[in-house]
């Protein structure tokens, strides 16, 4: 397998404008994945539809993100990352801009779908940079700084959000994201730096069908299994069955392909499973606490604080994302020399410390659960978030550096997606009167804490990634 490389040493004033280039890149993906979080009610008004179908387009962008992210920073390495993050890009823009004409639910779907196809922009920026910064610490720092863009811009973005669909119509926010991605594409197109480290390899294609045939069932799977009473649980085992069939296919063509997408002796090592396992059950424990759990209890008008929406958005996702922003450029520096995994326990501790103070006290104190969710904010969004994506960077080998992180990306999203199917779950079926008690939020939230106690453990079977850390080992 060739493993040349294009790239030479970036004076630190390019590594900057690069940082910033990459950074505005992350910014205008996450724009697709937030911002329109508090639009989803104007836009099943103006399409005429109801809030479950627009809940969809939501579903198939996730998913689509997803699945491309397992492949195309394998094809990054072998056709060029600049020139990949550009198609990327330019296909976010059409699907922007298809949105934003939408005029029937078809339509939309469209281009939720078309800009689903940029889900790995955070990872290929990621590589990017590791080909450039040479320093840990000033790797760490870049990488905590991209990586916290994943916990949203701030809250920024959500109030903005908010505020456009409120004056412009929903339309107004595809516009913005796409004017976003326009100068996001032309510093990238300015300042971005091309690598091959796999040039001249081949695109392992046959691959790629069985693997993304086999984490869409699964996703499929538990998005149906989301639905609960209204779920067709037929669909959910025949998905999962399907899932386990493509991964066996899947392990079957990369022990016999010449030039595989991942060769098997990768998937075997610890450094691969136990990190994929360690991020899986992390965000299945953690995700839907906050994102489902917290915002439905502030909103509940009966058994928590009858909040509305968007006043519930500003005490809890703005607040959360905010830390989360400020923390992790200083948990990415610190990671280096602390050690990678040392810095990941503290993140996971701390997410089971919060959620269980959620669980106990927060579901009867506003202020508590405010300050909990802050907590959250720091630990998981400023702290693990960032450490398990640098994790799938650093610990991914040199002559495939690109499968690990695609990899780790799926393993983000499935968990998410098993987070929203699992916890909701336990919270309606625990709750007195079908969702209204606080004995459901508590036990969905004891149930994330008990899932991130299991992450903490497989934590402790991810090797240390010596080679991007300057301490002793952690």
């Amino acid at each position: 397998m060739t493993t040349t490389s294009t790239t030479t040493s970036t004076p630190k004033r390019s590594v900057t404008a690069l940082t910033a280039a990459l950074l505005a890149a992350c910014i205008a993906f996450q724009l697709n994945a937030s911002m329109l979080s508090p639009a989803l009610v104007t836009m099943a008004r103006d399409l005429r539809t109801d809030d479950a179908t627009i809940g969809l387009s939501q579903t198939l962008f996730f998913t689509l993100a997803a699945l491309f992210s397992l492949f195309l920073p394998r094809l990054s390495d072998i056709v060029g990352r600049k020139r990949v993050l550009l198609g990327m890009l330019l296909v976010m823009l059409v699907g922007s801009v298809v949105a934003a004409l939408a005029v029937n639910v078809p339509m939309l779907f469209v281009g939720r779908m078309i800009q689903g196809v940029t889900g790995p922009v955070v990872p290929i920026g990621l590589l990017v940079l590791r080909n450039e910064i040479a320093d840990p610490k000033r790797y760490g720092a870049a990488l905590g700084l991209l990586t916290a863009v994943n916990g949203g811009i701030a809250g920024v973005d959500a109030l903005a959000g908010g505020w456009i669909a409120t004056h412009f119509g929903f339309r107004g926010i595809f516009w913005v994201i796409a004017a976003v991605t326009v100068v996001a594409a032309l510093m990238v197109a300015a300042w971005g730096v091309e690598s091959k480290p796999s040039a001249g390899t081949r695109m392992d294609w046959w691959g790629v069908l069985p693997l993304v045939v086999s984490v869409g069932a699964l996703l499929t799977a538990f998005n149906e299994a989301g639905k609960l009473a209204a779920a067709d649980w037929g669909l959910v085992v025949g998905g999962i069955v399907v899932a386990l069939v493509a991964f066996g296919v899947f392990w079957a063509v990369e022990s016999r392909v010449r030039e595989p997408l991942v060769e098997t002796r990768f998937l075997k090592r610890r450094g691969t499973w136990a990190l994929l396992v360690t991020t899986l059950l992390t965000m299945t424990g953690v995700f839907a606490v906050v994102n489902g759990l917290v915002t439905s209890l502030a909103q509940n008008p009966d058994a928590g604080f009858g909040m509305e929406a968007d006043l519930a958005s500003l005490a809890f996702l703005t607040p959360y994302a905010l830390v989360g922003w400020v923390v992790g450029p200083f948990a990415g520096r610190l990671a280096p020399t602390l050690g990678y995994r040392a810095v990941l326990r503290v993140g996971l501790v701390g997410s089971i410390v919060a959620t269980l103070v959620m669980a106990f006290v927060g579901v009867h104190s506003l202020p508590v659960l405010v300050a909990a969710t802050v907590l959250i904010g720091i630990t998981y969004a400023g702290i693990a978030n960032i450490i398990l994506n640098g994790l799938g960077i650093v610990l991914s080998p040199e002559s495939n550096p690109g499968f690990l992180p695609g990899l780790n990306a799926g393993a983000f999203n499935l968990g998410a997606g098993i987070s929203f199917a699992v916890l909701p779950a336990l919270q309606i079926a625990l709750g007195t009167g079908g969702s209204a008690g606080t004995a459901g939020y508590s036990g969905g939230m004891l149930l994330g804490a008990v899932i991130t106690c299991a992450a903490l453990a497989t934590s402790f079977l991810i090797p240390r990634p010596a080679s991007a850390e300057t301490g002793a080992a952690a």
